[in-house]
């Protein structure tokens, strides 16, 4: 493991799932205090924002910040984990007296993993007045949406959408998680320095951006190591329901260990056919998997040993990440996962670079995007997510990663 976090530290060091992207079908700041205190409430749209609007500064005005995700559809648990972790933080940060004495307004839109409806969630989100996004969620619609917020030159940073395409040629938007790339390479280069398994089949999703660029990465990296991908059987999203013939080549390949890098829902099948067939390898996965302990109806006892990397880790000992499921659980009722800590991060993160740079809640969006690019460049942040966190050039995020994998239904940091 020593020999795995040198590498990772070294690999990483231009930025390394939870996002995550979508099957696309239309398809410090210290990470704070963590008082569940009264502030911002969470608005489904424009009006419900103003409705419930935090009490305003003495000059009236706020920092409007917006926010894009799946709240309801198949990847609800990224969305919503989003929607309520940016909303703890902009709680806490309000309480406090929110950023240099101007308090934050929230508004999170509904995009149900669609392209098209989230850049009509982002004009919905530019017509309340936002100055900068906290999202997309997930890697497809961020990639839409991200074309439109480099056009008005808006500050975007993203939580959780992982895909390259999002930051290139965008000089407007930033990740907190790791980017696709990153993840293939780091779970070929975990699976192989610790010996996970000899024999290696893949199974992904050719239609979506996520799953092919880590698949693209991992095969590459995997020449570099000692285990041998034996199987590489790819699906679509018109064909995600029935994966009898991928787990059958791999169980024909005697395959250790299936690496699975795609999603929670479609990962679940496969946990469930695999054990339908008597086929019982090792599962490896990505950030993507995070959220398999929430299908319903899967029985997740299924998914006792999956191993996933991930930046975060509900489970972890340190004072921060036990304050932040405290008051997460408190405040929402469920157990938060890496998607809700990236976009806790992500606030802590735009108070950190507003309070670098100065900017003021009467400058223009333009304005305010230029100042905090700047102020991106010089800020180191210590997060749930990462210690140290910063940003290169192009907007990607330098941390390092965690293993985790599922022991007694949770998950577990492996040391």
């Amino acid at each position: 493991m020593k020999k795995f976090k040198k590498v990772m530290s070294l690999l990483l060091v231009a930025a390394m799932i939870a996002l995550v992207g979508c099957s696309n079908s239309n398809d410090s700041a210290q990470a704070g205090t963590t008082d569940n205190a009264a502030g911002t409430e969470t608005a489904g749209d424009a009006s419900a924002a103003e409705e419930d609007a935090p009490a305003q500064a003495a000059d009236g005005e706020v920092f409007k910040i917006g926010a894009i995700g799946p709240s309801t559809g198949s990847a609800a648990v990224y969305g919503l984990a989003v929607q309520n972790g940016a909303d703890l933080a902009i709680k806490e940060i309000n309480e406090a007296g929110g950023i240099n004495g101007t308090l934050i307004e929230y508004n999170f839109q509904d995009d149900e993993c669609d392209n098209e409806k989230s850049v009509n969630a982002y004009n919905t989100l530019k017509d309340w007045g936002m100055q900068m996004l906290v999202g997309t969620t997930t890697s497809g619609c961020c990639i839409a949406v991200a074309a439109e917020s480099a056009n008005d030159n808006l500050f975007q940073i993203t939580p959780s959408g992982s895909s390259v395409d999002i930051i290139n040629n965008n000089d407007n938007v930033y990740q907190v998680c790791f980017t696709d790339p990153n993840q293939g390479v780091g779970a070929a280069q975990y699976i192989g320095e610790n010996a996970v398994a000899q024999k290696v089949a893949v199974i992904y999703d050719s239609s979506d951006v996520y799953s092919s660029g880590i698949y693209e990465k991992f095969v590459q990296e995997a020449a570099n190591q000692s285990f041998e991908i034996v199987s590489a059987e790819a699906f679509t999203a018109d064909n995600k329901t029935d994966f009898s013939v991928q787990l059958q080549k791999a169980k024909d390949a005697g395959a250790e260990l299936v690496f699975l890098p795609i999603y929670y829902t479609e990962a679940s099948l496969i946990l469930t056919q695999a054990n339908a067939m008597d086929f019982a390898p090792k599962f490896f996965g990505c950030d993507g998997l995070d959220g398999i302990l929430n299908v319903e109806n899967f029985d997740t006892a299924l998914a006792e040993g999956v191993m996933l990397l991930t930046p975060f880790a509900a489970d972890a000992e340190d004072e921060a990440t036990q304050s932040f499921v405290s008051a997460y659980v408190a405040a929402y009722g469920d157990t938060p996962n890496q998607f809700a800590a990236d976009a806790y991060d992500a606030v802590y993160i735009l108070k950190a670079a507003i309070e670098k740079s100065g900017a003021a809640p009467s400058d223009s969006v333009s304005d305010l995007c230029e100042k905090l690019k700047g102020a991106m460049g010089e800020i180191t942040v210590d997060g749930l997510t990462g210690e140290a966190m910063s940003w290169d050039t192009d907007g990607a995020v330098n941390k390092a990663p965690k293993a985790m994998e599922i022991v007694n239904g949770n998950y577990s940091l492996i040391q």
